[in-house]
């Protein structure tokens, strides 16, 4: 089995497990994300290896936003799409960060009337694939949920992470297609 197959089933392996979880929690808030609230900053800054500063949760998960949602319309709004992107959720008020986040923080109302924290208007996630606080998995990852494609970044101090000409390249990232929006099939 070559590198890529096995990536593939890895994560088609996690996606069910992830399936499975987010359906037997009997559809509360915590398969979209957790609210933040309450003492503590929203958004805090974290190093990652061979990335630099990227934006971080409280629990010091990576923060992604996409290119298709760049305009702050919520596009990843399906069970498998939330199955591992997660959504960075407020339950008051305007979010909160460290002063040396330039970048402007704010919200983007999702589709079920809940706020998700943007930067430059960007809604922000964290990926189910990172494990633990310094991993980046997600960077310039590309999916397909459905008919719907997306293309991942990590969110930085001053904004979000593209590769746009004359930046920086990261090592490439894996490309997914799950058919009729399900987590996981058909490889």
């Amino acid at each position: 089995m070559n590198r890529t197959m096995q990536a593939l089933v890895g994560l088609g392996s996690a996606g069910l497990l992830a399936l499975t979880a987010c359906s037997s929690s009997g559809g509360s808030k915590a398969d979209t994300g957790q609210p933040s609230g309450g003492g503590g900053m929203t958004v805090n800054v974290g190093n990652v290896s061979g990335t630099g500063d990227v934006l971080t949760d409280a629990q010091g998960r990576t923060l992604y936003a996409s290119d298709e949602e760049a305009s702050g319309k919520i596009l990843c709004d399906t069970k498998a799409c939330l199955t591992f992107w997660q959504p960075l959720l407020v339950t008051d008020g305007q979010p909160t960060g460290p002063s040396s986040i330039t970048a402007k923080l704010s919200t983007v109302a999702r589709p079920d009337g809940t706020m998700q924290v943007a930067l430059n208007g960007a809604p922000l996630y964290s990926f189910t694939e990172d494990h633990s606080s310094g991993d980046a998995k997600g960077n310039n990852f590309s999916d397909n949920f459905g008919s719907q494609s997306f293309t991942w970044h990590v969110a930085t101090p001053a904004g979000i992470a593209s590769q746009g000409p004359g930046q920086a390249s990261s090592p490439a990232a894996p490309s997914y297609s799950y058919p009729n929006g399900g987590g996981g099939g058909g490889y």
